[in-house]
């Protein structure tokens, strides 16, 4: 990765996302594949101006459908990582806030 923009791909915006946007302050993105919490951390803060305070980092694994007549498996979706960070709570991002 050369730059902070590299790190961050998209945000992630499902019920359970919203629900931790609103309760929780954490917020959902998907990263690339090699990033570290430290890099992640660091492009958050510089992109949005906001403080961080914890991040959480998973793999997601790709998800698979069956062919039901030849009974083969095939790759639907593929793997990717993603990123939870928790932010202060007198802080937000606007990416995720919606129609005001």
């Amino acid at each position: 990765m050369t730059t902070i923009y590299d790190v961050l791909r998209r945000p992630i915006i499902t019920e359970k996302s919203n629900y931790q946007n609103t309760v929780l302050h954490q917020f959902v993105f998907e990263v690339s594949s090699d990033a570290t919490k430290k890099l992640v951390k660091e492009a958050v803060e510089t992109l949005f101006e906001v403080s961080v305070l914890r991040v959480n980092m998973m793999n997601m694994p790709a998800k698979r459908s069956r062919s039901l007549r030849t009974r083969q498996t095939t790759n639907r979706r593929s793997s990717y990582k993603k990123a939870i960070v928790t932010l202060d709570p007198s802080d937000t991002i606007q990416v995720f806030e919606g129609v005001k």
